[in-house]
């Protein structure tokens, strides 16, 4: 099945390619004539799922995108408090190129700005092997995959980076680069010329998302203590000066790269990433932050709203053979349901339903297999549900439903944008409605019978037609409406009772609170048990729509024992043999683990 997450990219990635404004770099005579049609969005959950759309597997450089990374590697390296004698934390709001240092020390303002970045790289160790191996085999840890560089996008960047060149010295001259600034440059063009894709760039990103632990690999690529800077240092100055503009309407801390890519973090949830070669007046994908603002807007993603970790929401997952209903079924309809009970599945799910947890559960629907028909999502235990998880489960129910399949939820307290799905107040409702369903798609009318006559009972199966035909005689007919209690605890034996159509269920009082126990239909008897212990009835028995009872009361079986011993003997022994059945498979039941 389809998942809805990659309906919604497909559905903003067509909407975006009528956004036509904005060129490639013009800087670097190599990039020039990128293609401006070429768009792709990814999107990397936190244990590895991407989500594309596009041409997310084309190449390009990493170029500005590479900073944070390289500033990681640095922090990871000397550790903050020697990168920060050399390197500020504050937006500059400047661009990119701009000479952003300070007058006394020369510090440039940020790692992500283009001088801070030079000044990254010559922080970076080389004693154990080439500083250019380093962060390009770093780079790839994060990716998940072997990176290459570009030798002809290096080459054009050596030819005409006369203004970083002249970054370099500068701050070489403040002694922020305290050695020959040339091998620093070069590596810091290498750098900005390694190939990846935008999945490679989102996969990147929700290395950052997941404290810095590679989701696929399970790599430790950079520490948490260098992630969780870095991010920051994103936060503030990752879009330059349109970083407050993004912030807001954003909200997550962000890279753009003039190769035409960006990348941005929820932390705890997804790396996001997008790439369109056209650039603003910021050096920024004109696609790439119009995805943004509209994934985040969408989706719910802006950091005050979703600033919480993004574990599954899934608390267990299961078909109704684990957890069968309290509804009495014939031996047929129970053999049906034993062989085609895992076409109906249970998912509980706990907590707050936001974006990556609810994508978590969109993803275990999207897998099943296709031979499911129902799906019945628990949300008993969910706090709150957002917007965009509200979205999605719609979407998810449309889904299933274009495949001939089914979603309902279990709600104890209603979640309001939520009451026009099939919708149940317990798990033991929606398991009797799956149950029903399944005995009508893939067994006869008769397992699921909405009117049965006296004589088609299966506790009188044991008795020859005069004998039922005398216990019918005795019984007294009665229609009962909707929630009527029938029988109370307490109650002397009242007879048995037999269910022509509707249906009725079972309850005891525990701490105050209804249990139910029991939902009985057509075919099926009460009363008989009261004759068991102290002769008392145990529980609650209410009508559940309109119902239509055959009643053998405690006097016309008392008038029966005197008149027709054999008949009544016979009789009992039946409603024995019944009982007995049922109890035995209650206690089978038990056996089914608590979910």
């Amino acid at each position: 099945m389809r998942s809805p997450i990659d309906s919604y990219l497909a559905d903003l990635y067509a909407d975006l390619l009528s956004l036509t404004s904005g060129t490639p770099y013009q800087g670097i005579p190599a990039m020039a004539n990128a293609d401006p049609s070429k768009f792709a969005i990814a999107m990397a959950t936190v244990d590895g799922h991407v989500y594309q759309v596009g041409d997310a597997e084309m190449e390009f450089t990493i170029q500005s995108i590479s900073k944070p990374f390289s500033y990681a590697l640095a922090l990871d390296d000397i550790g903050l408090e020697a990168v920060d004698e050399k390197i500020d934390v504050e937006p500059s709001g400047d661009a990119f190129n701009e000479i952003s240092l300070a007058r006394d020390s020369g510090r440039p303002a940020n790692a992500m700005i283009n001088a801070g970045a030079i000044a990254t790289i010559s922080l970076i160790r080389d004693t154990d092997a080439p500083r250019f191996e380093r962060i390009l085999g770093h780079f790839s840890a994060a990716a998940g995959r072997k990176l290459e560089l570009s030798d002809s996008i290096y080459a054009s960047e050596a030819l005409t980076g006369h203004r970083n060149r002249a970054l370099a010295h500068l701050l070489r001259s403040f002694d922020i680069i305290e050695t020959d600034p040339t091998p620093v440059l070069e590596d810091y063009f290498r750098a900005c010329s390694v190939m990846v894709n935008t999945q490679d760039l989102a996969m990147m990103a929700a290395t950052l998302a997941n404290g810095g632990t590679q989701p696929r690999t399970g790599v430790q690529a950079m520490s948490k203590e260098a992630v969780q800077r870095t991010l920051s240092v994103m936060t503030t100055c990752g879009m330059y000066d349109d970083a407050g503009a993004w912030i807001s309407a954003v909200g997550l801390p962000a890279k753009s790269g003039v190769g035409g890519g960006l990348i941005a973090v929820l932390p705890g949830q997804i790396g996001l990433a997008i790439y369109s070669p056209a650039l603003d007046a910021h050096g920024s994908s004109v696609r790439g932050v119009a995805a943004s603002e509209r994934i985040s807007a969408d989706m719910g993603l802006h950091f005050v709203r979703a600033a919480r970790l993004g574990r599954s929401v899934i608390r267990d997952h299961y078909d109704i053979t684990d957890a069968p209903s309290y509804t009495r079924h014939s031996d047929a309809a129970n053999r049906l349901l034993a062989e085609c009970g895992e076409r109906a599945h249970i998912i509980e799910l706990a907590g707050d339903l936001l974006f990556a947890g609810t994508e978590s559960m969109v993803r275990e629907v999207s897998g099943l297999e296709p031979s499911v028909e129902l799906v019945i999502l628990d949300l008993r235990r969910v706090d709150e549900i957002d917007r965009i998880a509200v979205q999605m489960i719609h979407q998810l129910g449309r889904e299933l439903e274009a495949e001939g399949r089914t979603l309902a939820l279990v709600q104890e307290k209603d979640f309001e944008p939520l009451e026009s799905l099939r919708c149940f107040p317990s798990r033991n409702d929606a398991v009797e409605w799956a149950e029903t369903t399944l005995l009508q798609r893939h067994g006869s009318d008769d397992l699921v019978p909405s009117e049965v006559a006296v004589c088609d009972f299966a506790a009188l199966a044991p008795l020859d037609a005069a004998d039922i035909a005398l216990l019918e005689s005795l019984m007294e007919e009665s229609r009962i409406e909707d929630g009527r209690i029938i029988r109370r605890p307490g109650q002397e034996f009242g007879g048995v009772y037999f269910i022509l159509s509707g249906k009725v269920v079972t309850s005891t009082l525990q701490n105050g609170k209804p249990v139910r126990h029991a939902t009985l239909s057509a075919g099926m008897t009460f009363g008989e048990i009261a004759l068991g212990g102290e002769g008392e009835q145990t529980t609650r028995v209410t009508s559940v729509g309109r119902l239509h009872l055959k009643v053998l009361s405690a006097a016309s079986i008392a008038k029966l024992e005197a008149d027709d011993p054999g008949t009544a003997l016979r009789f009992w022994k039946a409603v024995a043999r019944d009982a007995y059945t049922r109890v035995e498979a209650n206690i089978k039941d038990s056996n089914f683990p608590l979910h």
